[in-house]
């Protein structure tokens, strides 16, 4: 080989590798963990990672309309359920990464005592309204609705029920003074100092609040790279600082 071409060969084997941009479609309520989660990762690799959030529904639309996600964390199964059985993610890198928890949210001054009792919440509100995800598409809505009506206060509560777009959304409107009260995650109580927790729902009065996580069946090495961190023990640590619990793993 000439020692021109012997030169560039050593060169190009020397020089690190390209850095990626891996773009990250995920559920609205794990915005700060991921958003950490997405930095650590940066520094160690060098990848850069585009986070899109939203309602679970809104975003796997956008996947199913042609959306260049490369990996979708969702706040519920059913959703990536939709998207697997379309033949648009790739099923082997399915993992329920994620688990949460619902909460009852009071505003600024917003007192009710055991507010889960029957009739008690319903009365408070009056004329105002409970703010609540979208409670037949987004996640966080349908568990809450769940919750509800596994409590037998759904139906006194429902045309009192203000739908935001999603999770974020209803925690704003509560955390603003719009709302008296809303239904959200614990990580999103966690996440916003304004609101107070009024009451927690029982684990057994909704569905398991779990965060599938998987690759679009396109996806490159990069986007394959980070869904494996995103399951290893660095990112469980951050996530579960952020309140979140992490399924045991296999070693």
């Amino acid at each position: 080989m000439p020692l021109r071409l012997a030169l560039l060969a050593l060169l190009a084997l020397a020089a690190p590798a390209a850095a990626g941009t891996v773009t990250v479609f995920a559920a609205a309520s794990t915005r700060e963990a991921l958003d950490r989660a997405a930095e650590a990762w940066e520094a160690e690799t060098g990848h850069e990672v585009v986070l899109s959030y939203a309602g679970s529904s809104a975003l796997a639309r956008q996947i199913q309309q042609g959306a260049p996600a490369q990996l979708f964390l969702s706040a519920n199964a059913d959703w990536m359920d939709v998207l697997q059985d379309e033949g648009l993610i790739d099923p082997d890198t399915r993992s329920d990464l994620l688990g949460n928890r619902l909460v009852l949210i009071a505003a600024p001054g917003a007192v009710l005592p055991d507010p889960l009792a029957p009739g008690a919440l319903a009365r408070a509100l009056d004329d105002e309204r409970l703010a609540m995800a979208l409670v037949d598409a987004v996640p966080a809505g349908i568990y809450g609705k769940a919750a509800l009506a596994h409590l037998g206060l759904w139906d006194a509560l429902a045309p009192k029920v203000a739908q935001a777009d999603n999770v974020r959304a209803a925690l704003a409107l509560v955390a603003r003074g719009e709302a008296p009260f809303g239904v959200v995650y614990a990580t999103d109580a966690a996440a916003e100092p304004a609101v107070t927790v009024a009451a927690r729902f029982p684990p057994d009065s909704h569905p398991p609040i779990r965060y599938p996580l998987a690759a679009m069946r396109d996806a490159g090495p990069e986007a394959r790279a980070l869904l494996r961190w995103l399951n290893g023990p660095q990112a469980a640590a951050i996530f579960r600082d952020h309140g979140f619990t992490v399924p045991d793993r296999a070693p």
